[in-house]
């Protein structure tokens, strides 16, 4: 009999009180073992762990503070080791890491990279000079995590690949597709030898997205994405690996910008 895969997902959430409901719905749609959420956007101790724990999630691991940012992890198994972790020099929630014990043990992290601000110019915009400095960092980070078992998933803000936004040509000065991040982040994902999962079952030229502007009031109309969510896993369980996207989620009422991730880990190659 086949294993059943350990199945995680990724998926920033804006705001989880806000949107418990469809946190619910995409349970009951997927099936996760372990949920990792970005942007949460409420102080751990107003999180609302109870309608959580009612639909399974008996372990969570959280690191937020008052209502910007923050990242959580909930699991259905236990969750050991647990660690936060900054990144770029400034103290914000931003992180959360724990193992979990399928077929030995997984790191998986929940990562949430600063979106930069509106202007790609570090003398005039102090969010994009951190952001960049968060990007830097995360190579060296990156290539310490990358030695064990591990996913590292969450909203990295950054759409490297040109297959990965709508155009390429027209959003080549606006932040998440500029040289100055695509470089860094790709650098980042080489000095770990980390795997992008999600563009190794749907390989370039094939467009892939996981987020559309709220700006786009007929969505999915054009379909004028970007891929901001991302799955990169160490050498050592990529080959464990496979990745979905579930698309239309965007589309359901009061819905988050960001649609879930998901990635199922077989027990053994």
């Amino acid at each position: 009999m086949t294993e059943k895969p350990l199945t995680v997902v990724t998926w920033n959430i804006n705001s989880i009180r806000a949107r418990t409901e469809l946190f619910a719905r995409m349970v009951a749609m997927v099936e996760p073992d372990v949920v990792l959420l970005q942007e949460t956007r409420c102080d751990n101790s107003a999180f609302p762990l109870k309608p959580l724990r009612q639909l399974g999630f008996a372990y969570e691991a959280l690191n937020g503070r008052g209502g910007h940012h923050g990242v959580a992890i909930l699991s259905k198994v236990p969750l050991l080791d647990v660690n936060s972790d900054i990144l770029g020099g400034i103290d914000h929630p931003r992180h959360v890491s724990a193992l979990v014990n399928f077929g030995g043990p997984i790191r998986l992290h929940s990562l949430y990279i600063p979106a930069g601000g509106d202007e790609p110019d570090v003398e005039t915009n102090p969010k994009f000079q951190h952001k960049l400095a968060f990007l830097d960092e995360l190579a060296a980070w990156g290539k310490v995590a990358s030695t064990e078992p591990a996913l590292l998933t969450g909203d990295f803000n950054v759409a490297p690949y040109e297959s990965d936004v709508w155009s390429h040509r027209q959003l080549l000065n606006v932040i998440s597709h500029t040289p100055a991040e695509t470089t860094r982040l790709e650098a980042a994902r080489e000095a770990g030898n980390w795997v992008d999962v999600m563009r190794k079952d749907r390989p370039e030229p094939q467009p892939l997205y996981t987020w559309w502007s709220y700006r786009n009031k007929t969505w999915p109309g054009s379909n004028r994405g970007r891929r901001l969510d991302h799955i990169w896993a160490s050498p050592s369980t990529a080959h464990r690996v496979t990745t979905d996207v579930l698309t239309e989620a965007r589309g359901w009422e009061k819905a988050s910008d960001h649609a879930p991730v998901i990635a199922r880990i077989a027990l053994t190659a």
